[in-house]
């Protein structure tokens, strides 16, 4: 996107140029589901696709937010509390920046995405880093990109209200596209992969749109929460084989929910190497097995979104699997480049309800 097409939209609005713009990429997780908030890893890939966000500084106390997705210009107090509006993630973002000293009282935004909201490709942690980092470069304060990853997090828990982990913050904030972030999200070490050229990680969304405050993905994230008090620890994806067997007394959803979370970090660990060997027969059994844990043991698939893996991997995906919270929004399949055209134009016969997203 040129400069033009940022500031030109942002003055017809707001009738001066904005003091800075950027943009930040959505994200896919390849694979390492429901494992953030939970002592796990993760590899995210960033897309080509994201938020471009111009922000201009006000002194009044309000903000001022135009969407090129929707039709209202919203005019908020920087002290509001979340309204359930689509604008909350900037005012949060705006309130935790003036918090921390480095953000302005008040401002005009802009914001042009090319991301589908309720796909599981971070829209939301992507609107919420890039309008941290714009507050970052308006006033040439020193945060560094993790710093913004966990005040971004700190804006989704504590402002939005929803409770999860690190992964999408960190991924948007980091990686760039052709790029996976293999993040440990205990300590926060990553190492940065490239992406094969021999294999597209193709995303389909199924048509099924959810979004991840509507309570599904919160009771998910309270039943780990139980795990881990009867367990006495916080890190369910590093138990031990002994440590598993110890909480075989709690109800069998709940030894599903932990089966889940150790099985996953250790496929992801696996993944995260046979990605960076270039083994792509195994990196893609690893993503089926991800897709079955997803299913049967965190419970967090749709008939439609398992019709539409099975798909993929049936037609010629390397693997395939639901990718995000869960309960519909995106699949990620990895596919051999020279033949993704044919595999996609079959896979979107079969489903006319499920969309290319890139």
């Amino acid at each position: 996107m040129t400069q033009a097409m940022i500031e030109d939209p942002f003055k017809h609005t707001f009738g001066h140029a904005p003091d800075v713009s950027g943009f930040t990429p959505g994200r896919v997780n390849l694979i390492g589901e429901h494992t953030d908030y939970n002592g796990g890893r993760v590899l995210p890939t960033a897309l080509r696709l994201g938020v471009t966000l111009a922000l201009s500084a006000r002194d009044d106390g309000r903000v001022r937010i135009q969407s090129d997705k929707f039709d209202d210009l919203a005019e908020r107090s920087i002290d509001d509390p979340a309204q359930d509006h689509w604008s909350d993630y900037i005012v949060g973002a705006l309130q935790f920046t003036r918090h921390e000293g480095f953000g302005p009282n008040g401002a005009d935004v802009r914001v042009t995405t090319t991301l589908p909201f309720g796909a599981g490709i971070s829209s939301s942690a992507a609107v919420t880093v890039g309008t941290l980092r714009a507050a970052r470069d308006l006033s040439s304060s020193g945060q560094s990109a993790t710093d913004l990853a966990i005040l971004a997090r700190r804006v989704e828990n504590d402002f939005i209200g929803m409770p999860c982990g690190i992964m999408d913050q960190m991924a948007v904030a980091i990686s760039r596209p052709g790029q996976a972030l293999a993040l440990d999200t205990k300590t926060l070490d990553f190492n940065v992969i490239d992406l094969p050229n021999t294999h597209h990680m193709a995303v389909i969304h199924s048509g099924i749109f959810r979004q991840l405050n509507e309570g599904r993905y919160k009771v998910r994230k309270e039943e780990c929460d139980a795990l881990k008090a009867a367990l006495g620890h916080d890190d369910l994806c590093l138990m031990t084989e002994a440590e598993f067997a110890s909480i075989q007394h709690v109800d069998a959803h709940l030894i599903r929910r932990a089966r889940h979370c150790m099985s996953e970090h250790r496929r992801t660990v696996k993944a995260a190497k046979a990605l960076r060997d270039q083994r792509m027969e195994d990196f893609g059994a690893l993503m089926n097995q991800s897709h079955l844990s997803m299913r049967d043991d965190f419970e967090i698939s749709v008939e439609p979104v398992d019709a539409l893996v099975d798909d993929a991997q049936t037609f010629g995906a390397t693997g395939a699997r639901l990718t995000g919270g869960g309960f519909g929004g995106c699949i990620v399949a990895c596919v051999e480049t020279d033949r993704l055209d044919e595999w996609r134009d079959r896979l979107l016969v079969a489903h006319p309800n499920a969309f290319w997203v890139c």
